[in-house]
């Protein structure tokens, strides 16, 4: 797993991107009956506690070094990853293929309020976690004055 700054990314939106040819171009519509298809939704939950914005996301079967975690133009989290089809063999006979396989690409636009370059990363039985800290909130200067009179 790594974690790498890019920038001149085009669509700062949260996006779900595949490529079910394994052509490098990506479509946002893939055939339905795809391989990759069903791996390239990787499902992600997001939530955001007190401290920190957090992301989860289901990579079953993948090694951290399968799994890249980024961020571009300073505030969009980008998560991708491959599953390599497994290799067939000529002497064997499948009965049924229900694993999925192929790539997948999603991205976050972080709030205002994230410190993106001390996001820490980890990834346990099939489950990358991304944490991303909150900056303290801003508190009001306030400046007493005397009333004269």
């Amino acid at each position: 797993m790594s974690l790498i700054r890019r920038s001149n990314v085009l669509d700062p939106f949260s996006l779900d991107l595949w490529d079910p040819f394994g052509s490098g171009s990506s479509s946002i519509f893939p055939c339905a009956n795809s391989d990759a298809a069903a791996f390239a939704g990787a499902r992600i939950d997001w939530k955001e506690t007190p401290e920190a914005h957090v992301f989860k996301a289901d990579v079953p079967g993948l090694k951290k070094e399968e799994v890249k975690v980024e961020v571009e133009d300073g505030n969009v989290l980008q998560i991708s990853g491959e599953r390599s089809k497994e290799q067939e063999e000529k002497t064997d006979k499948w009965h049924r293929v229900e694993r999925s396989s192929g790539k997948f690409l999603r991205r976050f636009r972080l709030p205002e309020n994230t410190k993106p370059g001390q996001i820490k990363a980890s990834m346990e039985n099939g489950v990358l976690t991304v944490t991303v800290p909150k900056e303290e909130p801003k508190k009001p200067d306030v400046k007493s004055i005397q009333v004269t009179g």
